[in-house]
């Protein structure tokens, strides 16, 4: 144990060291830390040999994801999102539908074995995209302020939508509701999961900054403790939701959103700490998958696996994309950049460690094309970003 906890106290020493050099180069923090890893892990040096339990990785995931959704909510430019609303909007009304069903119907083509309901639960899988791998991208003032708020917000809102249909989809690959209850099951989950998690989300927000408000006008909150109040507003909104029958991710994220709202002139010394934690449990995360599960599943990939993991990458989320944004006074480039900048990360860990738990058939299969999809994103998308955002400043 003690070994494992040097080598991730080295790690971590030396990123936040050169944290200001490493984030100029042409690769990202979780490329990084995926890397080290897998060369510290039973594939490489064998000095990093982890044995966590599926559902503590989970649940690493899960907070991970919630702190990192919360403080990209906070930081989000309000009056910039009312103006270009629509282009999340149209992600996710329009491209998440549209991703689900183009990788359900690409799905069906590559794993014809497969049952079909059990296809969708893997095209719902990767729907969602990544706050945590996209921030390159987001808080990048290179890119145009309404791209980087309008992924910000698809990011923050997609996997919660997502998790429902999951269910659903999981219940009838497990013959727990009959196919015509199907849709009707489906829509209420939405609107429960949705409307309980922005709800859990709003009132924890509200009350908590009235009572920081309170506290910071009597001086009860020192420079110490000043670093805490976020994260632990973040696991509280996550918590909360995920206890009410509510996606805990809507509810991270709703209240990051309110929360900058609220505290426009205050935020950033509240959100500083919180940003740094997140980012460490991020690379925590990579670095654990990199040496759990990148060296156990690398050689288990098939040509079909990789052949939809390269197709859930590109035209399964590029095509809905540029599909969604039809009408719209916006340049192809635009379009495409918006559409590549999908990142597959911690939401569909979280999901598949999901599927796995309900034992179907072909759920190892779903699984691997998961867990190859990430390994694809985290390669792709941590090289391109910091390029392919410099091209997209060049043309504004």
């Amino acid at each position: 144990m003690y070994q494992h906890l040097a080598i991730l106290a080295v790690f971590i020493l030396v990123y936040s060291a050169t944290a200001g050099r490493l984030e100029k180069l042409p690769i990202s923090g979780a490329i990084l830390a995926l890397g080290f890893g897998l060369a510290c892990g039973p594939l490489g040096l064998g000095i990093f040999t982890l044995n966590v339990h599926d559902e503590l990785l989970r649940t690493m995931a899960e907070l991970t994801l919630a702190l990192v959704l919360f403080t990209d909510a906070a930081q989000a430019d309000l009056d910039v999102l009312k103006i270009s609303l629509q282009i999340p909007g149209r992600l996710l009304l329009v491209g998440l539908p549209l991703t689900i069903l183009m990788g359900f119907s690409l799905g069906v083509l590559i794993f014809p074995g497969i049952p079909l309901f059990e296809i969708a639960v893997l095209a719902t899988m990767l729907a969602p995209t990544d706050a945590a791998l996209g921030k390159a991208v987001v808080t990048n003032m290179s890119v145009p302020a309404a791209l980087r708020e309008g992924l910000n917000v698809e990011s923050g809102f997609n996997d919660g939508i997502c998790v429902p249909v999951l269910l659903v989809f999981l219940a009838l690959a497990t013959h727990a509701v009959t196919h015509e209850s199907g849709f009707h099951l489906a829509l209420l989950l939405v609107m429960r999961e949705i409307g309980i998690g922005a709800a859990v989300g709003l009132l924890l927000t509200t009350s908590s900054v009235w009572a920081l408000r309170k506290c910071a006008q009597r001086n009860w909150i020192t420079a110490t403790w000043r670093q805490l109040p976020v994260p632990a507003l973040a696991f509280l909104c996550f918590a909360m939701a995920q206890i009410l029958g509510g996606s805990g991710f809507i509810a991270a994220f709703s209240g990051g959103i309110l929360f900058g709202g609220l505290l426009k002139s205050y935020k950033g010394d509240l959100l500083r700490a919180a940003e740094g934690a997140g980012d460490t449990l991020s690379l925590i995360t990579w670095m654990t998958f990199g040496s759990v599960v990148v060296g156990q599943v690398v050689g288990k990939f098939s040509w079909s696996i990789l052949l939809y993991s390269v197709l859930s990458l590109t035209v399964i989320r590029m095509l809905p994309v540029y599909l969604s944004f039809a009408g719209m006074t916006m340049s192809t480039g635009r379009k495409l950049f918006v559409g590549w900048f999908g990142p597959r990360g911690l939401a569909s860990v979280v999901f598949a460690f999901m599927v796995l738990h309900h034992n179907l058939p072909n759920g190892e299969e779903l699984a691997l094309t998961v867990a190859c999809t990430i390994i694809l994103s985290i390669l792709a998308h941590g090289f391109s970003a910091n390029p392919l955002s410099a091209l997209m400043a060049s043309k504004k």
